[in-house]
């Protein structure tokens, strides 16, 4: 399988869920081997360079993925466009914002999906590299874990746990595999979600800003505020997923492997990527020159252009 990238640029304004700054985004294609990478269009100098993603830069995940550099550059809330890029196996692209956050468009993934169906992907003329889980992995925090295992294809399971009327009326364990299962039709359009209660403690700690009922389900004492009601009736761990799926494409390569998590979070996410990068002898990286060996859950990203 080939590496792939954007036939051409595009651009789309939006609003930062937590700085609550407008935002102008685009998207440029990249050359093979070049990565996943970001510049802030608003930094002058050395501050305005290309930052190439490694899990290594998430270093603030106050509910979101965010990368912070070592001189400070920030690029907020990553997750959402990371799982589209996963979605369409995007392996080299630039992503430029002028503000510290990518837009929360509508809380979703379904937005940067249409961003790059417009712009369309092609293929370049280098293999694509995958990540293979050889051994387990295990880690907990608490009475939350997460888990890579060996698996000859993508698959994810999670279980949320919240005590309250809205998530005891839905299931609050989901489990989809990528080779039999649609990232888009399934995942795509779940949308980040929060508590009315906590809206002002977010605020004061300035998280949260540009959030409302068009970019998020915001739910009170009883139930979901939000008058259109849920896309899924289990949106709230669909959406754990989504993030999940964005959380480990940090890493800039698919993962051939099972992913487990309880009570999962961007923080623990990433502390387990970082885990398993410290640990060699847990992995090793795989080409497939041929699409026909491929593993069955990566016959499912959407076709180049």
């Amino acid at each position: 399988m080939l590496q792939r990238t954007l036939a051409k640029s595009i651009s789309v304004t939006g609003v930062g869920l937590h700085s609550g700054e407008r935002v102008r985004l685009s998207l440029h294609p990249a050359a093979s081997d070049s990565g996943i990478r970001f510049r802030r269009t608003d930094l002058n100098g050395e501050l305005g360079r290309l930052v190439p993603l490694t899990p290594e830069l998430i270093n603030d995940t106050r509910l979101s993925s965010t990368v912070v550099t070592p001189d400070g550059i920030r690029i907020g809330t990553i997750e959402h466009i990371m799982s589209a890029f996963a979605a369409y196996g995007i392996d080299n692209i630039i992503v430029e914002l002028n503000a510290p956050e990518i837009p929360i468009m509508d809380g979703s993934s379904l937005p940067f999906i249409y961003l790059l169906q417009d712009a369309g992907v092609i293929d370049q003329p280098v293999e694509k590299k995958f990540l293979r889980i050889k051994q387990s992995l295990v880690l907990t925090e608490g009475d939350k874990w997460v888990k890579f295992t060996p698996y000859e294809g993508f698959q994810i399971t999670l279980t949320i746990n919240f005590d309250h009327p809205v998530f005891n009326r839905s299931n609050q364990t989901f489990r989809i595999d990528f080779a039999g299962q649609s990232y888009v039709d399934e995942i795509s359009r779940a949308r980040t979600f929060g508590f009315m209660q906590e809206v002002e403690l977010m605020r004061s700690h300035n998280l949260g800003l540009g959030g409302n009922l068009s970019n998020a389900i915001v739910i009170d004492d009883t139930d979901v505020l939000n008058p259109e009601g849920l896309r899924y009736p289990d949106e709230f761990v669909r959406h754990k997923i989504l993030d999940a799926v964005g959380d480990l494409y940090t890493l800039g390569h698919p993962i051939i492997g099972s992913f487990e998590g309880h009570k999962s979070g961007h923080a623990i996410n990433n502390a387990l990527l970082r885990q398993l990068l410290a640990q060699p002898q847990s992995y090793e990286w795989v080409t497939f020159p041929h699409n026909y060996q491929l593993p069955a859950a990566f016959h499912q990203l959407p076709h180049a252009a």
